[in-house]
């Protein structure tokens, strides 16, 4: 069992995920040795270069860690702002390294190395993070273009033609009813709520009360309150979030 294991862990690891990585640090590694930076050509080759893809891969080690932490807990932050944390991040330990480099064998980490330092390889991660930025963004796939996602038929031909093909905001349980708001207006249609949830399987919203399901793209407008909240739609309506459902929807980011 455990073999197993390890061979589908094993299976899942792709080389061509790590292809790009490898392949940046080798290159930009090579190049800040062919330039020789901050007198580091006095060094002399190969050791310039395994100094510079050294450092490189130390920093690029070491910014997988907020790329992996920040969206996560933050994850309304843009894009941009995590690559320029990453580079002040990886420059705590790339000078740490610096400094033990270039000390020899009697060290050199203290807090005034440390000092000085850190404002030349705060430029270089600048450079390397605005390298891999620029890298991920050219060889992004374009998403594919698609509509909106729709109810399934089991919902959609019980409206009435002229509400159709309008977005739905909501659907409301009245007893035996189903209230179903659109763009276009609303009608009051024979289903009970749990089937017309089934029906909008896709369509991104949640059920927000007992008798509630909302489209996220409906709101416009959300307060919160002693463990419950309201969300205000694009039609003015009010949907009430009951205890049960607001913690989800506020990790949702609803709220």
């Amino acid at each position: 069992m455990a073999r197993a294991s390890l061979k589908e862990l094993a299976g899942r690891i792709r080389l061509g995920a790590l292809a790009r990585p490898v392949l940046l640090v080798l290159g930009v590694g090579t190049f800040l040795a062919i330039i020789g930076p901050f007198g580091s050509h006095e060094a002399g080759w190969p050791r310039i270069w395994i100094y510079w893809v050294g450092l490189i891969g130390l920093g690029a080690a070491f910014g997988y860690l907020p790329g992996f932490v920040l969206p996560r807990i933050a994850p309304r932050l843009p894009e941009w702002t995590i690559y320029v944390f990453s580079a002040v991040f990886v420059s705590v330990p790339v000078s740490i390294a610096v400094a033990w480099l270039n000390g020899g064998p009697g060290g050199g980490v203290t807090v005034l190395t440390l000092a000085l330092n850190y404002p030349p390889v705060l430029v270089i991660s600048g450079f390397v993070t605005a390298v891999v930025y620029a890298v991920a963004k050219l060889t992004a796939k374009p998403r594919a273009a698609a509509g909106p996602a729709r109810p399934s038929r089991a919902l959609i031909d019980k409206l009435p033609h002229r509400l159709r093909a309008a977005p739905v905001l909501s659907l409301t349980s009245e007893d035996h009813y189903l209230r179903v708001r659109t763009q276009a207006g609303e009608a009051l249609i024979l289903m009970r709520l749990t089937d017309a949830i089934a029906a909008m399987e896709g369509v991104d919203g949640a059920r927000t009360h007992r008798s509630w399901w909302v489209a996220k793209d409906a709101v416009a407008d959300a307060r919160k309150g002693d463990g419950r909240g309201v969300l205000v739609l694009a039609d003015g309506a009010e949907a009430p979030v009951s205890r049960t459902y607001y913690p989800a929807l506020r990790e949702a980011g609803w709220f």
